[in-house]
């Protein structure tokens, strides 16, 4: 059995790391808030432009404008979103999981695939399995910076894309949909993808001031916050994660407190036991 000092000593480390937890869920739980209600606000104007570029892709054809052409998807790029720290549960790793299936599952599809990854857990966890990595350094985003990274990257992907240097790009990232719950999604961002209209559906719209102009504006614009969303996705599953991974290394630190504190009082008395077990044998000793 351990000594007292010994599990004393355990006790406070214990607590120590209780506090630690306990401040990161607080933290957590307070940029959650900001981040829920930077998607919650972000998200109808995400899908309401999102149905606007599928319904028009439809409608004008792959040949109204380069960012709406389907080509045989042979050079393919997935922007893979994580974070740069842990101690969120899974949420990077289920991320990096649904990375390395799909990459097991397209290898013989595509000829190359490249892997630009946002974040250095997912960076480092991917390298060490000698993946195919984009040489390209994308820090996590954070609210403030989240706007900036999506349009560098936007833009980045749309010249490969143009330039035919590039075939389709993919979103692999943390879906929010609770504190408690993240859904890693896989989604086609290059080309953007037509809607079905329903059958006897036809015609076009009227493009003021042109066809060109119009869609050279909006397209690009609803590739950038389609990025730029699965961003914020991505920060509020992480906070949502940590939070209930600090709430749950909280409680079970307070178990092994109340486990500690029993195995000690257990020990102290035992103790006590064996010396008044001595000082009785002693006394009887001298009697006899």
């Amino acid at each position: 059995m351990p000594s007292l000092k010994a599990i004393r000593n355990r006790i406070s480390s214990v607590k120590n790391t209780q506090k630690i937890t306990r401040a990161l869920k607080l933290v957590a739980a307070a940029r959650l808030r900001r981040s829920q209600d930077a998607i919650i606000a972000a998200r109808p104007y995400a899908q309401a432009l999102q149905d606007v570029i599928a319904e028009i892709a439809a409608r004008a054809g792959a040949d109204a404008h380069p960012l709406l052409e389907v080509r045989p998807q042979k050079r393919v790029e997935a922007v893979v979103i994580t974070s740069d720290r842990g101690l969120a549960g899974s949420f990077n790793s289920s991320v990096n999981r649904a990375t390395e299936r799909f990459v097991a599952d397209h290898k013989e599809e595509f000829d190359e695939l490249g892997l630009l990854v946002v974040g250095r857990k997912g960076r480092e966890y991917l390298r060490r399995r000698r993946h195919n990595l984009v040489p390209k350094t994308v820090a996590a985003p954070v609210s403030a910076t989240a706007l900036d990274i999506a349009r560098e990257l936007t833009h980045s992907l749309i010249t490969r894309y143009l330039d035919k240097k590039l075939d389709a790009v993919y979103l692999l990232y943390n879906e929010f949909k609770s504190a408690m719950s993240q859904t890693v999604r896989i989604e086609q961002l290059l080309p953007v993808v037509p809607k079905k209209l329903p059958a006897g559906t036809a015609g076009d719209y009227l493009y003021e001031p042109s066809q060109a102009d119009v869609l050279g504006r909006i397209v690009p614009l609803a590739v950038e916050i389609e990025l730029y969303r699965s961003l914020l996705e991505s920060i509020a599953s992480f906070f949502g994660a940590q939070m209930t991974a600090m709430d749950s290394a909280t409680k079970n630190a307070s178990e092994m407190i109340a486990r500690y504190t029993l195995q000690y009082n257990r020990a102290r008395q035992a103790a006590i036991t064996k010396e008044l077990l001595e000082i009785i044998g002693g006394a009887e000793a001298l009697k006899g």
